[in-house]
Parts: structure tokens; sequence; C-alpha cells
């Protein structure tokens, strides 16, 4: 019997790349959960719940408030992984993984969220942070090193899998591989079209410097719209500060909360610039249109059917994009139709017909099936 193993970078939050993992091990069930190290507090129950399989990070003390700055670790900690027995090596890679190494005549497919952000975009990450010159320059030679070892660990999968076309031309770019696009899995299920619209706007995500949720919250309280913010992160003392009366910080919540807010938003206010986005499909699933500015959403969404774009990282222009939604009318079971083109099965049936093609261990399941 072949054997199967699923590899994370870490597992130490509860976000996209975590649900993609998750929705690859249920595509796979039978195969072994790898990772360097996991928090499970974070973690969805699924994932909770799975024999995960950790490495010797998993001893380092405060992963959960720390696992960022253990960033010159996970190389070495997936260079001494020992995956040697398994004939099929997924990656769920935001950075680290694809770098694992598979035995002599297995076969690894890496599903790539995106050449590693912040090493490839240094200078844009430092523009937002608030560093000493120092600190910038210790951080710049060490990202230099790990960009070396990330274009050498980028040769080892045999397949690269690519979360949108945006993330498959920047794999092109930096590590010269061709990706096949399967867009991120998207439970369409959890989600409800409702009548009862409130009047408030909505931010739903992890709340850090890049995904720019500043611009959400100036904008909402100059203008004073309602805005509902459910996420939580190393940037929200910062964003209350910034906040008026009409903004409101609900932290983490649930998914039957999460559901609530997103079938009776006005809309999903989605300011930063990802490399696919899931959220705003989320909030297409309920019927609700989106608010975006650029980078992988801008090709689910589309512009006067199931959201409106912003082209530019400012108040002004995120104020122009909110007047014209209001302008407008939405029709929500045709944006509900149309995010159910990345529900979860459909994304489960086309990594299983990939894996099929490239992979013997694949290939004959399905056959004896």
């Amino acid at each position: 019997m072949s054997r199967i193993a699923v590899f994370q970078d870490y597992l130490a939050q509860s976000g996209g790349a975590e649900r993609v993992t998750e929705a690859l091990h249920q595509t796979l069930p039978d195969a072994d959960l790898y990772t360097t190290f996991a928090v499970p507090e974070k973690l969805s129950p699924y994932l909770r719940d799975t024999r995960l399989k950790t490495g010797w990070m998993q001893s380092l003390p405060a992963k959960a408030r720390l696992y960022r700055h253990y960033f010159l670790l996970y190389p070495l900690a997936i260079e001494t992984a020992h995956l040697e027995e398994y004939d099929l090596l997924v990656s769920s890679c935001c950075g680290y993984a694809k770098g694992v190494k598979r035995g002599p005549d297995a076969v690894h497919v890496c599903y790539c969220h995106n050449p590693m952000r912040w090493v490839w975009r240094f200078q844009d990450y430092m523009a937002r942070e608030r560093f000493g010159s120092a600190t910038k320059a210790a951080l710049s030679f060490m990202v230099k090193r790990l960009r070396q070892w990330e274009i050498r660990a980028a040769s080892r999968p045999d397949y690269y899998i690519a979360n949108s076309h945006i993330v498959a031309e920047r794999l092109k770019s930096a590590f010269g591989v061709e990706a096949k696009v399967i867009e991120p899995p998207i439970v369409t299920s959890r989600f409800r079209l409702r009548r009862d619209i409130e009047d408030y706007y909505l931010i739903l995500a992890r709340l850090v410097p890049y995904k720019r949720i500043d611009l959400a919250v100036e904008v909402c309280t100059k203008t004073r719209r309602n805005l509902m913010v459910i996420g939580d992160g190393p940037e929200r003392g910062r964003l209350e500060a910034l906040a008026g009366s009409t903004v409101k910080f609900l932290g983490r919540q649930p998914d039957v909360v999460v559901n609530r807010h997103a079938s009776r938003c006005r809309a999903l206010i989605f300011p930063g610039e990802e490399d696919f986005g899931m959220a705003p499909l989320e909030i297409n699933a309920a019927g609700r249109p989106v608010a975006y500015g650029a980078g992988g959403a801008t090709e689910t969404v589309i512009e006067n059917f199931n959201g409106v774009l912003f082209r530019e990282q400012t108040t002004e222009s995120l104020i122009q994009a909110l007047e014209k939604f209001e302008s407008q009318t939405w029709d929500s079971p045709a944006i509900r139709r149309n995010a159910l083109r990345y529900d979860i099965r459909v994304f489960q049936e086309r990594v299983l017909n990939f894996l099929g093609e490239v992979s013997p261990a694949i290939g004959e399941q399905r056959k004896a099936a």
C-alpha cells in the first residue's frame, strides 16, 4: 500500500494556509500530517484531532507568541525532517515546506501559497515596521541568506500547484518553475443568504501590518461608517487607537458568529494585497459583495458584479470605492452562485485529478476505486 504524507511549514495560527492544509488532508485522509511544530489551541477542531507529527521545534518555548521570531530555525527543521519512506509527499507551503526532501522513488507536489513573502518583498515590510537601523541591517543580512536557501529548496518538488495565476507568475519569476493553478477551497455550505442586511461593513482577517486594516479603520472613522472587525493579531492595539466610535473590534470569533456577520454585512472591506484571498469568496458565498484592492483576489472579484475594486491603497481610493458600492444594487443569489465554483468539493476533485496524473500512488488508488 502506498504511503502518503502532507507537510505544512508550521501550524501556529488559523488562517487560509491552515484551511488549505485541512482540505488537503480531508482529500487524502489516510495521509500522515507533518509540521515543524503545532500550537493546538490555535487550530481548527479537525486539525487538533488529527494525529499531527511534529519535529524538534515542538519543544521551543512560547510558540504561539514567538513563531515568527523563529524564522532562521525553519530551514534547519525542514532539512532534518525524515520523510523518505513515503511514496507521495504533498507540501502546503507558505515559504519553507517546499524544501522537504523526498525518497528517491517518491513524488513531491508542492501547493505553494507564495514565494516567502517577507523575504522577496523585504523593503515593503520594513517600511511598515518600526525597527531601528541596526535591526533593519541585521534583518537584511539574514533575509539574503534565507532567499538563497529558498532558491535551492525550490528545486526539490517535482510539481507545483499555485493558488492563483499571480502566484504562478511569481513562482516562475523567482524559481523558474511552472505551476498548475488550483484555487483554494471555500466551504460554501457554511454560509446562507439573508434578507435582513444591516448597516455595517466587515473586516475578517488577522490583524497584521501587510493586510492594511488601518485603511478601513481610518476611512470608516473619518466617514462615520459602521465597521465590524473580526480577527486578532499584533496590530490590534494600534488599530484600536486609530478607531472612532463607529468601529467595533470583536476579536477572534467562532464560525457561527463569522457566518452570521458575513450574511448580514453590507460588504467585506479587504484592503491588503493577498496572494489569493479566501475571505472575499467566503463573503460572496453569503451573497455579499467585496471592496478589494490588489493581488490574487482580483482574479475572483468581478467589478460591479460581486465587488468593487480600488487600485490604490489610500484612504481616498477606498472612500471612492465605498461610495461606488453604495450607489449600486447587488444580486445576492448570483454572487453566491459564482462563489460555488470555488467550493471545497471542486478543489478536492481538481487536486485528486492532478495528483492522479503525476503520482502512481494516487493513480492506483483511483483506478481501484
